[in-house]
């Protein structure tokens, strides 16, 4: 059993919650701020409810070293913006100035840690570095399911020493979502499967041939189920070395509870950087020298037919190069097709950092029923593997 925050007394606690804040910056700002907003419901929870926060996060991957162009300033700008307060930053976040700063907030404070993977223990779940920050409070909150699926020193080693430690409100969101996805959905299920590779998907895959009603496939990994069947795919991006993997999920789909659906055409193109299409082509007509960048029309028309008769979809991967105005029609006509279906009353979760850019891309973002801030916890929490973070929050 997992408790959330608002099973605690938080007057007057000060409250030690690990978020995910590992946002995009770009000429030293913020780029995208979905994530910090996502937090804003935990933390405008805990202000509300009288407590002072600490909060604690990473961003990037400075290997354990202080990397400037890595500091969470920038962030917390951006939360100072968000909350429309001013919040306490600290250079260090197991420093005894910074354990200082958190001992005499007042009640209705934030005070904002520096990157924990400055610190080389976080990600090899050090336990001496889990002692220091538990010092900030004994009152633990994890917020950040981006980072459930690993065994870090601020979500698991932390979570085990604290007296108090329960699931954030976006926690709770995530796997009340994504688990009653593959547990209880709602039927017909029908889940959509883009991006490059099949390898980051593969567990998911075999897990919705038995779990899932339909299973739409398209984006670069298509190209690899195509190439196992025979079908040549020009300059396309294949993998190679999943060729054997992918006829051996077309053989066992044959006799899978989902059907499994490919693209019937293809936006073309010579060369991706051009960024220019030459047409579109069924999946049976492509030339050697061509590349398929995009779904066609066809296969968006055959997908639409198949969502709009489904109860839950999960969509996982853009369908094109999306970010390729000239490749981006067949992700974009996904994201219509799943707005519809949600304002009709069907469940829609998003999972993935390139899915949820390219709905945000499209002015979506607001009309699906779920979109996942963890990419890879999201995949793990989907393909039934382990979530470290949550599983040290369970109480026996």
């Amino acid at each position: 059993m997992i408790r959330t925050v608002k099973q605690l007394e938080l007057k007057r606690k000060r409250v030690l919650i690990r978020v995910d804040f590992n946002v995009p910056l770009q000429n030293g700002l913020v780029a995208d701020d979905f994530r910090i907003r996502s937090a804003l419901p935990t933390i405008n929870y805990c202000l509300d409810e009288g407590a002072s926060l600490i909060l604690m996060s990473h961003l990037g991957r400075p290997g354990g070293m202080i990397k400037q162009e890595l500091s969470l300033i920038p962030v917390g700008e951006t939360l100072s913006d968000l909350l429309e307060m001013p919040i306490k930053f600290s250079e260090d976040c197991v420093s005894d100035d910074a354990i200082d700063v958190s001992r005499n907030l007042m009640p209705g404070e934030v005070h904002l840690l520096e990157n924990l993977r400055f610190h080389a223990g976080e990600t090899s779940n050090d336990s001496r570095l889990a002692r220091k920050l538990s010092r900030h409070s004994s009152l633990y909150v994890n917020d950040a399911f981006g980072t459930a699926h690993r065994a870090h020193a601020s979500n698991v080693k932390v979570a085990l020493s604290s007296n108090d430690k329960v699931a954030g409100l976006l926690m709770e969101k995530e796997y009340h979502y994504l688990h009653q996805a593959v547990t209880n959905p709602k039927r017909p299920l029908t889940v959509i499967l883009g991006g490059a590779k099949i390898g980051t998907k593969l567990s998911m895959i075999r897990r919705f041939l038995r779990e899932a009603d339909n299973i739409l496939i398209g984006g670069g990994m298509a190209f690899t189920f195509l190439k196992a069947q025979g079908i040549t795919v020009g300059k396309s991006l294949v993998e190679d070395k999943m060729i054997d993997t992918a006829k051996g999920i077309l053989e066992k789909s044959a006799n899978s509870r989902a059907r499994l659906k490919l693209p019937l055409d293809f936006v073309v193109a010579e060369t991706v950087p051009s960024a220019l299409s030459t047409g579109e082509k069924s999946r049976d007509d492509l030339g050697e020298d061509e590349a398929g960048v995009d779904i066609g029309e066809r296969t968006a028309v055959q997908f639409k037919k198949v969502i709009d008769r489904s109860a839950t979809v999960i969509w996982n991967g853009p369908m094109g190069i999306f970010e390729v105005e000239a490749f981006s029609h067949g992700t974009e006509a996904m994201a219509n097709t799943i707005a519809e279906a949600t304002s009709r009353g069907a469940t829609t979760i998003l999972g993935g950092g390139d899915t949820a850019a390219a709905v945000r891309k499209f002015r979506h973002h607001k009309k699906m029923s779920h979109i996942s801030t963890g990419g890879g916890s999201s995949l793990a929490l989907l393909s039934g593997g382990d979530l470290p973070a949550i599983e040290a929050l369970e109480v026996n």
